[in-house]
């Protein structure tokens, strides 16, 4: 194997760009950013806010969103029965009631 020198490596790869070169995002007031922008999670899916919401139940994914809890704990919750709500089962899928999450996170119906 062999080896490299810094000098034969700085200069295969192209300079860096400092974070200034990128634009920088408009900024939003807090109270107006659940009305104009859907909400991301960490693996970049799109919640719409939880006011805003009409259908009678979510998914585990968005239910876990709006709780702030890993999915694996709501499938937790259903498998033993022991969380503050409870899913309905839907051919096998979980099927979170949205007036249950509205009631727990304090949410106007």
């Amino acid at each position: 194997m062999q080896s490299v020198t810094n000098k034969q490596a700085s200069a295969s790869y192209p300079p860096v760009e400092t974070s200034a070169s990128y634009p920088v995002p408009e900024t939003i007031h807090p109270s107006q950013e659940a009305v104009t922008r859907p909400t991301v999670d960490t693996a970049g899916a799109y919640y719409a806010p939880l006011e805003t919401i009409t259908r009678p139940n979510v998914d585990t994914a968005a239910a876990a969103y709006y709780l702030n809890r890993q999915q694996q704990t709501l499938r937790g919750w259903a498998c033993f029965d022991n969380g503050p709500i409870r899913p309905l089962r839907i051919c096998g899928r979980l099927a979170w009631p949205v007036a249950r999450i509205k009631e727990l996170t304090g949410v106007a119906a």
